[in-house]
């Protein structure tokens, strides 16, 4: 068996180590291939830089990385890097992706925009499981709480057939003794940060952030998050709704200047 450590933060990243070392001791052959620059926010974005048809990468040690684990930073995407994973760009196809961990919660809804669920989501797409990991600290002090619960994660992803979906898991950054434990969670119907979008003279627009109370929602993964307990959520994408009863045809439908 075979795992792919990745993450959005980039191969400067300490939580690749984490990841890396949550792998080794569940048995896996592991490889590390990160971004060589962060890409926080990439989804599942297939961009990467090419040089002579090929993504550019080259050998560099994630720090923390165990002796003996290949390591590799990339000119791309998580989400490419899983993509060229599973067709043996770094070796033998592997079996699950765990990416992370990542510095920063990814609750909510705004899962839709994390580069660090975007790579686990596209594993899923290529029969690959797909685990992604976050920390609810920028800057995490307690890693090894983050990899006892994505351990504990992955003895139960990889007992589900991979197409399932993606674990997300969410941990506070405390010490583990101090977790409450870990819970199932919906995604909360929000982000950590609600975007504003307000127009300046000559049509310039100007953005700006509001961090959100998670305790809006107590009982979705972001209010239990923010409440001491680690939070497990299963991600499908990409899901289409089979009982929607939409507008079929028989035949061209008519033309714009018939309607």
């Amino acid at each position: 068996m075979r795992a792919l450590i990745t993450n959005d933060d980039g191969i400067d990243s300490p939580g690749l180590a984490v990841l890396a070392r949550v792998a080794l001791e569940a048995g896996y052959d592991v490889v590390v291939a990160a971004p060589a620059e962060e890409h926080s926010g990439a989804s599942a974005s297939l961009l990467g830089v090419e040089h002579g048809g090929r993504v550019v990468s080259r050998e560099a040690r994630a720090p923390g990385l165990p002796d003996g684990v290949p390591s590799y930073a990339v000119r791309g995407a998580p989400a490419l890097i899983t993509f060229l994973a599973a067709h043996d760009a770094f070796g033998p196809r592997p079996d699950v992706v765990l990416s992370g961990v990542n510095r920063g919660a990814n609750t909510g809804h705004s899962v839709l925009h994390s580069g660090t669920v975007g790579a686990a989501l596209s594993a899923v797409t290529q029969g690959i499981h797909g685990l992604a990991v976050s920390s609810a600290a920028m800057r995490p002090a307690h890693w090894g709480t983050a990899g006892a619960v994505a351990a504990h994660g992955l003895r139960w992803l990889m007992s589900r057939p991979a197409t399932d979906g993606v674990l997300n898991v969410n941990v506070p950054d405390v010490p583990l003794a101090d977790l409450r434990g870990v819970r199932s969670a919906p995604l909360a119907s929000f982000g950590a940060v609600q975007a504003q979008v307000a127009e300046l003279e000559q049509g310039r627009l100007t953005l700006t952030f509001e961090e959100i109370d998670p305790m809006r929602d107590a009982a979705s993964d972001a209010g239990l998050l923010a409440s001491g307990w680690a939070t497990l959520t299963l991600v499908r994408a990409p899901w289409f709704d089979a009982s929607a009863e939409l507008p079929e045809l028989a035949g061209p439908p008519p033309s714009l200047g018939d309607a």
